[in-house]
């Protein structure tokens, strides 16, 4: 396990949206250069960049034309490493987005598949063995080159997936998960890791990192063996080199597949989904952090309880505050909302991730049309709001230039308004991460207990290492009785909040961390 992740806090940075220093419209890798400072000022330790790779930007940068450049909208490859350099001058370290299961169709190992002259990337790509012949169950393309053969898509229409073999055959196209052609693809992508961790790179976020091996079983099992000799790999070569996954099963990727940390993804009727969005799921909102919601933390923990008790001494489960695919959580909380949701977030076991623009309460633009295969996803896109100036600071381009249109409102957040304001989200978001750095009861890996939790009742308390956490996110004042308070104060309060002997009054929408006197 990478030592650095027991104290890391990451932040996000959709890189298109961030900063741009050229005025082309587009943000770019100086730009994330120029704001290490802030990050850092922030609290947050650690760097999740979106893909900065060479593409045609089909689906935003998840269509991988080439994986060792970086696309010249960004900058080039010398200016990803000089700022892996500059975040590492300032103790901050840096995560690709790695895109292992499918590239683009413009990539070069696609182009060579296509031919109809057997080569050796022949069979980098699931095809089938005539163009008549479909993908049973699967979305494939035919009738696009001269190769007699269909070819399977992974997401878009333009993103042919990778050949890693089939655990389950049953046409004679199908390769085996052992066999020459799926091995020498998993070696490519290994190959990729090794060119970006050896030029400064601390780790990969990795994309769809459950999709690998067709026909797998429901334990993912030939996926996750996949995974585990890519582990193995890193613990040899690249030991503090960190690996988060895109699986939302912790069983499954971190037992299994070796992963550091496995995303808790925001799926319908989970446990995550609980807490900020159930206006996804049918009927009411019924979000724990709403502060007219009826606040059963039991759905959350009903759920993650058993993923924590399972993997906690083998990796760390990830929650974020949002990410470029899920509704800004500003698009039902309010700021005070927002407060106590992330004091919740910041203060669990596991590593935590800050969406850019969320430490101000950036708001999810509904209205806003697709860019890049955005489609609902691109309103979680829009640029970084740094102040009141023109195009709020991303971009000195005309505004029609820009990728996306900026918050226009009136009373759209930026970070110099809230620098400057104590009370603000990013002052209190700045203040938690502090305190997340201050306590090693509150970072990764320390014990988590819960001491109070009833349904459809408040508060939530919760232990962590010897310090005891109380979180009351409805709209009505709580008080509550518990023989764990004796000997507690208050170290660390968001609301009203007093606690006498073993008696704990905490106000509407308050949160509050507890020491031994």
């Amino acid at each position: 396990m990478p030592t650095w992740l027991k104290d890391a806090v990451f932040y996000e940075i959709y890189p298109q949206s961030f900063y741009d220093t050229n005025g082309d419209g587009i943000g770019d890798l100086e730009g994330i250069i120029q704001k290490l400072d802030y990050i850092k000022e922030l609290g947050c330790n650690a760097l999740w960049i979106n893909p900065m790779y060479d593409s045609p930007f089909m689906d935003a940068g998840y269509d991988v034309r080439d994986y060792k450049k970086v696309a010249a909208r960004y900058g080039t490859n010398e200016d990803a490493y000089r700022l892996f350099d500059e975040a590492h001058k300032r103790g901050i370290k840096v995560l690709l987005d790695l895109v292992p299961g499918h590239t683009s169709d413009e990539h070069a190992w696609f182009k060579a598949s296509k031919e109809p002259e057997e080569n050796e990337y022949s069979s980098r790509y699931v095809w089938t063995n005539g163009a008549f012949v479909g993908v049973k169950d699967h979305p494939y393309m035919a009738g696009m080159s001269d190769r007699n053969g269909a070819y399977m898509l992974n997401f878009f229409a333009s993103q042919p997936a990778l050949n890693y073999g089939w655990l389950e055959r049953t046409e004679s196209w199908m390769s085996a998960v052992d066999s020459p052609e799926a091995i020498a693809t998993k070696e490519a992508m290994k190959d990729i890791m090794r060119f970006w961790l050896d030029h400064g790179a601390d780790g990969f976020r990795v994309d769809m990192a459950d999709s690998l091996v067709k026909n797998d079983d429901n334990k993912k099992s030939a996926t996750a063996k996949i995974w585990r000799d890519v582990r193995d790999m890193l613990d040899q070569e690249y030991p503090e080199a960190a690996l988060v996954s895109e699986w939302s099963n912790p069983e499954q990727a971190i037992n299994g597949g070796g992963f550091h940390m496995d995303f808790y993804l925001d799926h319908w009727h989970n446990g995550y989904n609980t807490l900020l969005r159930d206006y996804e799921t049918d009927g009411e909102d019924n979000s724990f952090f709403l502060k007219s919601g009826k606040g059963d933390i039991c759905r959350f923990l009903n759920d993650y309880m058993p993923k924590y008790k399972a993997t906690k001494k083998n990796g760390y489960i990830s929650m974020f505050t949002c990410n470029h695919d899920t509704p800004r959580p500003a698009n039902t909380l309010t700021p005070e909302e927002l407060k106590i949701a992330y004091a919740f977030i910041l203060t669990m076991p596991g590593v935590p991730f800050i969406y850019y623009g969320d430490e101000i309460g950036m708001r999810y633009m509904k209205d806003i049309r697709s860019k890049e295969g955005g489609f609902h996803r691109t309103g979680s896109r829009t640029p970084m709001q740094w102040d009141n100036s023109a195009n709020k600071g991303f971009s000195t381009a005309e505004a029609q230039k820009l990728y996306l249109a900026v918050d226009s409102s009136e009373d759209a957040p930026n970070v110099a308004d809230q620098m400057n304001d104590e009370n603000s989200l990013y002052s209190t978001t700045k203040s938690l991460v502090a305190l997340r750095h201050m306590y090693a009861d509150l970072q990764a890996d320390a014990d988590f207990n819960v001491i109070y939790a009833e349904q459809e009742k408040m508060p939530f308390v919760y232990k962590r290492g010897k310090l005891i956490l109380a979180t009351n996110p409805s709209g009505l004042e709580e008080t509550i009785s518990l023989d764990e308070f004796q000997g507690y104060q208050p170290i660390y309060t968001i609301g009203k909040v007093s606690l006498e002997d073993t008696n704990l009054t905490i106000g509407s929408s308050a949160f509050a961390v507890f020491q031994i006197k």
